[in-house]
């Protein structure tokens, strides 16, 4: 067994931001990591509106889309409350949820599990496990703060989609890259999706 290896949730809710899960999923999979994805059903409406993905199709497409790949992909559907993930039974090195509404995270912050990836994010916090949340929000209200400082105080991290500048991006692309890149750092894997900044020239 290949220890250096690692198991990821990667969770997609229906804020804005699609590219940024759909970067991170094809680097954890070319990097041969074993990925385990939940997508909300806002997540699948944010996906045909970003994408112009059949959504009919829902998981068979992101076979299509990544089964080439030499990583593990598993879908899980998002109302299977008992799926291996929502026990803390189920050992994996970090979930991710990316984009994240600002009513997932109020959800998680909150300890309701309504669906596989609120149980998920619940189960992660409870075992002490690496969870970060990619919130993609603006402006940000009182109660978006509150809710992501409770989470930041349990043991979340919170890592909103604010692309840099320092790289001098030219396309989409960069920028999707750049936030992909911070989300890799986070969970210690490295990667080539943009330059670390090394100090003035």
């Amino acid at each position: 067994m290949n220890h250096s290896l690692k198991r990821f949730v990667v969770a997609m809710s229906g804020a804005s931001g699609a590219p940024y899960a759909l970067c991170l999923i094809e680097e954890l999979l070319k990097q041969e990591h074993e990925v385990h994805l939940l997508v909300t059903e806002a997540g699948w409406r944010v996906l045909k509106e970003e994408h112009q993905w059949p959504i009919e199709k829902r998981e068979h497409i992101f076979f299509e889309r990544f089964g080439h790949l030499p990583g593990k992909l598993v879908y899980h559907p998002i109302k299977d409350i008992g799926a291996s993930i929502a026990s803390g039974s189920f050992w994996c090195d970090a979930m991710i949820v990316i984009p994240c509404t600002m009513g997932t995270l109020a959800k998680i912050a909150h300890g309701i599990s309504s669906n596989l990836l609120e149980r998920t994010a619940d189960v992660m916090l409870k075992e002490r496990r690496p969870l970060i949340l990619v919130p993609r929000e603006t402006p940000l209200s009182t109660i978006h703060l509150k809710n992501m400082l409770t989470l930041s105080k349990v043991g979340a991290m919170i890592l909103p989609a604010m692309p840099a500048f320092y790289t001098t991006p030219t396309q989409i692309e960069d920028m999707v890259r750049f936030i992909t890149g911070k989300v890799l750092d986070m969970l210690r894997v490295k990667h080539q999706l943009y330059q670390p900044w090394e100090g003035g020239r």
